[in-house]
């Protein structure tokens, strides 16, 4: 396999995963601004600054996501914090890996010229990341719950990705597991996954039953109605990205517990989160080098 020189830069403990086996495999690794409370594999060049780490590379791996306010990049490890504006300038000529690049990192890459990668919209990272975050929301949820999950009443909305993971481990672990789905296809899926299916539309008149719910839908579907219709027991962890499906004002003013849980694969699962942005980073380089073997 050809090898390459990266600059991981900025990211959490799975760019610091990330890093260390891309040395592994022969590649010569420099990061920056992963400086404090990270232990870096010692095949890693351990640099201060980005510059110093960006002029040795011909691709630069950024974070998941490159940032989470517009302005600085993702480096909750770093010494010090770097904007957008100070990075990109940095970036020219050279070939730049990062996880969700909409926004102003995308403006910014058109501006200088720089050639900007969204390793997060392939989809065997996608895939990858499902079951992580399946796994993290069952933690959460019997970390909350006062029984087991065995028997009990769960509601999954949505049937992409993430919803079929945790809809087969529920299963498996004896829940009483309900999707609300679209589409008729999808409702012969859940059957077969041995769950019921319900249609999204009917979400109000079915809520009362449900002990426990995971939304994966980026959509207002919890709204005020719903939320009412739901046991004041109940518990409510939202999957989806921003901006969510849960009205949380709403249900905070109605004593209803929900837990909004972004990012879950980097924080209970990093290595694995890790390894498979390794893996994914090097298929699009793979597939850069041999456009006709994809």
């Amino acid at each position: 396999m050809q090898q390459e020189i990266f600059a991981v830069v900025g990211g959490d403990l799975r760019q610091a995963w990330l890093a260390g086996r891309l040395a592994e495999r022969g590649n010569s690794v420099y990061t920056a601004l992963l400086d404090r409370d990270v232990e870096l594999s010692p095949r890693v060049h351990k640099t201060e600054g980005a510059a110093r780490a960006v002029e040795q590379a011909g691709v630069v791996v950024l974070p998941l996501p490159i940032t989470a306010d517009g302005i600085y990049l993702n480096a909750p490890f770093g010494k010090e914090k770097l904007t957008l504006e100070e990075l990109f300038p940095l970036l020219k000529g050279k070939l730049v890996l990062g996880g969700r690049t909409a926004g102003r990192a995308k403006e910014l890459a058109q501006e200088q010229g720089v050639e900007l990668v969204d390793y997060f919209e392939r989809e065997e990272l996608a895939v990858l990341n499902s079951v992580p975050t399946a796994e993290g929301a069952l933690e959460l949820a019997m970390a909350e719950l006062p029984t087991t999950i065995f028997g009990t009443r769960v509601l999954v909305t949505g049937f992409g990705r993430i919803a079929r993971v945790l809809c087969r481990l529920l299963v498996a672990m004896g829940a009483q597991v309900t999707v609300a789905a679209r589409k008729y296809s999808d409702f012969a899926w859940i059957g077969i996954f041995g769950a019921e299916a319900v249609h999204v539309d009917a979400l109000a008149e079915q809520a009362s039953r449900f002990d426990l719910v995971f939304n994966t839908v980026p959509a207002m579907l919890f709204d005020r109605r719903v939320l009412a219709a739901l046991p004041r027991d109940a518990v409510v962890i939202d999957l989806a990205s921003k901006p969510g499906g849960v009205d949380f004002d709403t249900a905070r003013q109605m004593g209803v517990k929900t837990i909004w849980a972004l990012s879950l694969p980097g924080k209970v699962a990093p290595i694995s989160s890790g390894e498979a942005i390794k893996d994914t980073i090097l298929n699009i380089l793979d597939e850069r080098r041999d456009p006709l073997g994809q």
